[in-house]
């Protein structure tokens, strides 16, 4: 049996070297800040409209190993540094930040369906645009209608 007021420790929870009592288990994990190399690889991949999972491809690794390296490490190794920049298209001197502070927070997130869509409409012929442009001026004058009726 146990005193009263004395708290069992929870067998196999480890924290620095001891037991993690009940009490310390309430609530949840401090939130770490990612490294400022993760933080601008995953400032560049996004800028790239990628999710972890494309640029694993690009990269030959797994979609994990792209959030470790996003979230958890703090030296990277430089080929791996060097690799990202290269399938990135952006400067090592970016993503290692050399002092300076990270660039202002754009638009998140990996790049809509529709605006790949748009990308690729902007690489067809201006002829072929034209006829799109046409097509969804009379899609956007129905709707527009509809809503005034």
């Amino acid at each position: 049996m146990y005193q009263v007021g004395r708290v069992k420790p929870v067998s196999g929870f480890r924290r620095k070297g001891r037991f993690i009592m009940f009490s310390e288990m309430i609530g949840r994990p401090e939130i770490t800040q990612a490294p400022p190399f993760g933080q601008r690889l995953a400032e560049a991949r996004r800028a790239k409209g990628l999710t972890q999972t494309e640029l694993g491809k690009l990269l030959a690794m797994s979609r994990e190993r792209v959030d470790y390296y996003e979230r958890r490490s703090k030296n990277p190794a430089l080929e791996v540094v060097q690799t990202c920049a290269k399938v990135l298209g952006v400067p090592v001197s970016q993503l290692i930040g050399d002092g300076e502070p990270l660039p202002p927070k754009k638009k998140t997130g990996p790049v809509s369906q529709l605006e790949r869509k748009f990308q690729e409409v902007k690489r067809l012929p201006k002829k072929k645009q034209e006829f799109i442009l046409q097509f969804l001026d009379t899609i956007l004058e129905s709707n527009q209608q509809k809503q005034k009726a």
